[in-house]
């Protein structure tokens, strides 16, 4: 990783002065690895996969012209490749519903029981949701092929928990958001007046020269938030008073919406903020934000979330050395990006007995799971979630600075 890093490091530098529409590969590494993040090898492939075909990226007129020079692995324009472009696959051609469910049965020798049900299945979720997000536990990394007696049923267990995971997780996550939208818009209205003008004000945030560009995006984002139509109580307001508050407006704001506007929160309202979840900061509040809103989307878009990580991290806290957490390198091994980061979230940001309630839900929903799966073990579910072995005794240990 250390080379990678070393070798776009030269690569950028040589090339930083080389003419317009460049793309730095620094930058692009810099969004794509994760900080001192260890990586799993099929996690590192799969971002350095996603870093060249981001070097290809239109670079310069004159790259694009001659860019057929990457198949030999020469230069393309004046900038040396630093990977040849990978060869594609022939295109995936579309099967019926009852061509998918032979395939599974007798290409890659899945139990089928009931052939009618699993073509059910896959008209309800579709073949890739469910085969292509799910499929993964059940093969043998080496071969690709399924462990023996895998069923299509044990996979749709996996897929049923996942769905349920988001569910829980979701109602949470967006107890949080209410609270949040509750506090930010009370604390700035209170500091700044209830005038719509106050938060198209950049003088109202923290304007400094590394926040502008987000200062300037997110008045914009409020400015069309206040000329929506689609909200009769904004439409209302606007028609009524000539003028919406902020504790009116942040109600159609997204999660990340507001994760950028507490981000360029005057600092004395940031520390208000966090003031109400106890012993946490402003860094940590940002960090959590960050995270909680990509996890957020996971949730609200249907996507795979019991493996998913984010580029962000949150904050080193003493949680993580209490609960004993394995280093890697010097980042946790778990509880920085993965789901079990969520959970750590939750600990410091929902209220005492809300995170006893979700808790036992989960271990509930987890410990059921792991019952309905015979080719996951408990242990091997727990790795792939980003769980400690012992995540449970996350309340027994009360919270620090």
């Amino acid at each position: 990783m250390r080379i990678l890093r070393h070798i776009i490091k030269i690569k950028s530098d040589r090339y930083s002065h080389t003419g317009s529409g460049l793309f730095l590969f620094s930058d692009a590494l810099s969004g794509i690895f994760s900080g001192n993040t260890a990586y799993t090898n099929t996690e590192l492939n799969q971002r350095i996969d996603f870093f060249r075909q981001s070097c290809y990226i239109r670079l310069s007129d004159r790259v694009t012209e001659t860019c057929e020079a990457r198949d030999r692995g020469r230069t393309c324009g004046s900038l040396p490749l630093l990977f040849k472009e990978k060869k594609m696959l022939p295109q995936k051609k579309f099967s019926t519903f009852s061509e998918q469910v032979e395939w599974l049965h007798e290409e890659k020798h899945i139990i089928i029981s009931d052939k009618q049900y699993a073509e059910d299945i896959l008209k309800r979720i579709g073949y890739f949701p469910l085969m292509g997000g799910y499929k993964h536990l059940f093969r043998i990394p080496l071969t690709k092929k399924y462990k023996d007696g895998t069923s299509f049923e044990e996979i749709v267990s996996l897929y049923e928990f996942d769905k349920e995971l988001r569910e829980l997780f979701f109602k949470y996550l967006l107890q949080i958001e209410r609270h949040l939208r509750s506090l930010m818009s009370y604390y700035f209205s209170e500091q700044y007046g209830e005038a719509q003008s106050a938060y198209l004000d950049e003088n109202n945030f923290n304007n400094s020269r590394k926040n502008h560009k987000t200062v300037v995006r997110l008045i914009a984002t409020l400015q069309r938030a206040a000329s929506t139509t689609d909200y009769e109580y904004i439409n209302y307001y606007r028609a009524t008073y000539g003028n919406i508050p902020l504790w009116v407006l942040i109600n159609v704001l997204t999660f990340g919406n507001l994760s950028k506007m507490y981000k360029v929160f005057p600092q004395s309202l940031q520390s208000k903020v966090c003031k109400n979840f106890g012993i946490i900061n402003r860094r940590q509040m940002e960090q959590f934000l960050s995270v909680l809103t990509k996890f957020r989307n996971v949730c609200a878009h249907g996507e795979r979330l019991f493996t998913y990580r984010t580029i962000d991290n949150i904050s080193d806290l003493p949680l993580h050395k209490k609960l004993s957490i394995p280093m890697n390198g010097i980042q946790y091994q778990y509880g920085k990006n993965d789901l079990f980061a969520v959970v750590i979230a939750f600990r410091y940001l929902i209220p005492g007995k809300d995170f006893q309630v979700f808790k036992r839900k989960l271990s509930t929903l987890i410990d059921h799971t792991s019952k309905n799966l015979i080719h996951i073990d408990n242990t091997e579910l727990l790795n792939r979630m980003g769980f400690p072995p012992n995540w449970k005794d996350i309340t027994r240990y009360r919270l620090t600075p």
